[in-house]
């Protein structure tokens, strides 16, 4: 294990769990000293080695060496000193939040010297970490069936007939039984490609349930208590996630500096990324999916960073006259419709995007096994993901979740209460960006017919793009000399 922060720190506890003797490596000695001195019982299974050198000395072969240090330089300079170091057959992962295309390169230089490269998203933070995270290896089969043994005993275990994942982890103490959230999904990149995705969901699901929580807020005058039992109740439905279960938890904090101000109302609203959730809504553009409610969450975290503007434009710009309040009691189930069906959405426009990505770059990516294997252990684990497990197993070939069955049915049941909040809020003047954004994919997605017809026309007029007509086959193009009075016509 290279690397003793949060992470690998917790990640080799976990691995020592399961009875792996493990070596571990820090640039810091006193990181590894304080490793070791608060796990004296543990200290006879792990070797503390203090440069790279020793620390592949000390393994056994074929070697597996985990880095869980930051994404970028660090990761591409402790890779070369790997380089030197490493033998055929010797696998080296990279478990940070790589961007993929550096992965590829990676994976591609380690090949040379007959090593092997794995670029594996680790979700879970820290107590996943700890005692059980998702994981999301990507590389070659070979490294895999290396790797195989120790990431399906780390990983967390769900009950495969609920899909819930198996609690009670303690140290000293894994989880025996259940099906292991991880599974190989292809080759080079394709491993951190799909933990990108799984946080690009995670940006969209955080900033769907922010926006639940400020309309109930601001149109119902509920506090943080209220909001806490509203969000707790939810969670005993189809709503279940680690997010909303967290939420509760947060809403329910008290200050500690103001024991009887709620800690939320003292946060500053600005929120931080690390970069995830722009490099899926690139990579969606890339590629020609819409994914536009991932993008819309992270462009609220950029809006929202711009506070000193905000509060300046909040005595300048007018918007509606405050409404009447509404009742809290029947307000929150619309709001609770609307982000379930929100919440289809967004990871209706994730797994599209996965579904295009293993076309373009040739991966596996099996849609259902990720769906699996996202069940435990990370961020966005919720009850929707055994329901989208079982779309793919009835329909591999599913273009889009929102055509499943079930999906369908449940945008159905929640549809009126989700345009009644849309339009609510839009009167009342309060920003809920993913929602309304949701609700327009949806929208734009079932239509027959979308204005883009005037919009072709527009760039050939200027542009000579050329359009497709209705009446021809699809694919052949056609362009008119908009300016000349005859206005002829003719193929492009």
């Amino acid at each position: 294990m290279i690397g003793l922060g949060v992470m690998g720190r917790n990640l080799a506890l976990n691995l020592l769990d399961h009875r792996f003797r493990t070596a571990v490596y820090t640039r810091s000695p006193l990181q590894a000293k304080a490793f070791l001195a608060s796990h004296p019982d543990l200290a006879p299974r792990i070797a503390a080695c203090d440069d790279l050198r020793a620390l592949v000395a000390a393994l056994e072969r074929p070697r597996r060496i985990v880095m869980m240090i930051p994404a970028g330089d660090p990761v591409e300079a402790t890779t070369e000193q790997l380089m030197l170091l490493v033998e055929p057959g010797d696998v080296v992962v990279d478990g940070g939040n790589s961007l993929w295309t550096d992965t590829i390169r990676r994976e591609q230089k380690l090949a040379g010297r007959g090593a092997h490269f794995i670029g594996c998203g680790v979700s879970g933070g820290e107590v996943g970490a700890r005692f059980g995270p998702s994981l999301m290896p990507g590389g070659s089969v070979a490294g895999w069936r290396v790797l195989r043994p120790v990431w399906r005993a780390i990983a967390a275990k769900v009950d495969p007939r609920t899909g819930r994942q198996i609690e009670g982890a303690a140290p000293g103490r894994p989880v025996r039984g259940g099906e292991p959230c991880v599974a190989h999904l292809g080759s080079d990149g394709a491993g951190h490609y799909v933990k990108m995705v799984h946080n690009g969901i995670e940006y969209a699901d955080m900033q769907l349930i922010c926006e639940a929580y400020f309309l109930l807020r601001e149109l119902a005058g509920a506090g943080p208590g209220e909001l806490s039992r509203i969000f707790a109740g939810w969670n005993d439905g189809d709503l279940d996630s680690f997010l909303i279960e967290t939420t509760a938890d947060v809403l329910a904090q008290k200050d500690p500096r103001h024991p009887r101000r709620h800690l939320v109302d003292a946060i500053l609203d600005t929120a931080g990324q690390k970069g995830t959730g722009k490099w899926t809504s690139i990579s969606a553009l890339d590629l020609g999916v819409p994914a536009p409610t991932i993008a819309e969450a992270v462009f609220a975290r950029i809006l929202s960073a711009l506070k000193e503007q905000r509060v300046a434009a909040s005595k300048a710009l007018r918007g509606p006259r405050r409404m009447r309040r509404r009742s809290v009691r029947t307000l929150a189930p619309a709001v609770r419709d609307a982000l379930y069906a929100s919440k289809i959405c967004a990871y209706a426009q994730g797994f599209a995007l996965l579904a295009e990505a293993r076309r373009v770059y040739d991966w596996k990516l099996p849609l259902g096994e990720i769906a699996r294997i996202w069940r435990g252990g990370c961020i966005i684990r919720a009850r929707i993901l055994q329901r989208i497990s079982q779309a793919y197993a009835r329909d591999p070939r599913l273009a889009n979740l929102l055509l499943d069955p079930h999906f369908r049915g449940r945008i159905d049941a929640a549809q009126r209460s989700w345009r009644s909040i849309v339009a609510l809020a839009a009167r009342s003047g309060v920003a809920c960006p993913a929602i309304s954004n949701a609700l327009a994919y949806y929208d734009g997605y079932r239509a027959a017919r979308l204005p883009a017809n005037l919009l072709q026309a527009q760039r050939d007029s200027f542009g000579a793009h050329g359009y497709e007509r209705i009446d021809r086959p699809r694919g052949r193009l056609f362009h008119l000399d908009w300016p000349s009075r005859d206005r002829r016509e003719h193929p492009l």
